[in-house]
């Protein structure tokens, strides 16, 4: 499933092509994905200047001109396209292209979704949008000021639950997945199955720069493409050969040499080095 790198990679692609131009056309190729399209979305994109595109946690956000956002969401399996001009005007839409649109100079955005788990939603404004059950109970973003040491701490204090479940808790922080939680775990020297309320001052402290450092390399490499990810103009993302436990199971430790053990942490694969995480 993408997460925040994979996300923000789609972002930036989204962001140069269409930031300030019009949506001259759309089309809705099916009834529905995870939840059914909204209600009259060609209308009420149509005409509209994209503004900017943002993010949070794992959605894009496309912020109009007139305060409504359309907010896409990539699911298991979804992927976006972008297409110039003169391969937008001879694209013939593919199985699984089930949403797309037009800027009025012509380049084309499409999302691709052969599993149909990913999301299309619009809303009038962004109040509309943080109401949303999507939006309404979101952490901090890991790579914002309101991540701090004290405050992931605030957020582990008291639970039960592993660390590894708990950072996987958007309610927690927003946005990590499970490739980038065993990672930033790797870093901070914790192992994945500790209480996450057992996590202490400076071990919260660790764990938010290991976070913030694997984010931010993995957005500089395109995101990992291990399956199904890829950037917008179709290239891979490359981070997947930087992985320093993720699917390395039995493979030495670059720290100590130990094997990398997996072990299967509320139905997802987890990777850690026992040597080195305590």
């Amino acid at each position: 499933m993408p997460e925040l790198p994979e996300v923000e990679t789609v972002c930036r692609g989204l962001a140069k092509p269409f930031t300030g131009h019009v949506i001259a056309s759309a089309h809705v190729r099916r009834p529905d994905l995870r939840r059914p399209f909204p209600r009259g979305l060609v209308k009420n994109i149509t005409g509209r200047k994209i503004a900017s595109v943002t993010r949070r946690a794992k959605y894009a956000l496309l912020n109009m001109d007139d305060g409504s956002i359309l907010v896409l969401h990539l699911g298991m399996s979804g992927r976006v396209k972008i297409l110039p001009p003169a391969q937008a005007r001879e694209y013939e839409p593919e199985t699984h292209d089930h949403f797309l649109f037009t800027s009025a100079r012509g380049h084309m955005m499409v999302l691709n979704d052969a599993r149909r788990f990913g999301q299309v939603m619009w809303f009038k404004s962004e109040d509309a949008m943080m109401k949303d059950a999507s939006f309404a109970t979101l952490g901090p973003e890991p790579l914002s000021n309101d991540f701090s040491g004290p405050a992931l701490l605030a957020a582990l204090a008291g639970k039960k639950v592993a660390i590894k479940v708990a950072l996987l808790d958007q309610r927690v922080v927003a946005g990590i997945g499970n490739i980038y939680a065993s990672e930033a775990l790797y870093i901070a020297g914790i192992k994945p199955t500790r209480a996450a309320g057992s996590i202490r001052e400076g071990e919260a402290e660790k764990l938010v720069a290991a976070i913030r450092q694997i984010l931010t390399k993995a957005i500089e490499s395109g995101g990992s493409s291990l399956r199904d990810h890829r950037q917008t103009n179709g290239e891979m993302g490359y981070f997947q050969f930087e992985f320093a436990v993720y699917d390395r199971e039995g493979e030495a430790c670059a720290r100590c040499g130990k094997p990398i053990q997996r072990l299967v942490q509320g139905g997802r694969s987890t990777f850690y080095c026992a040597g080195c995480q305590k």
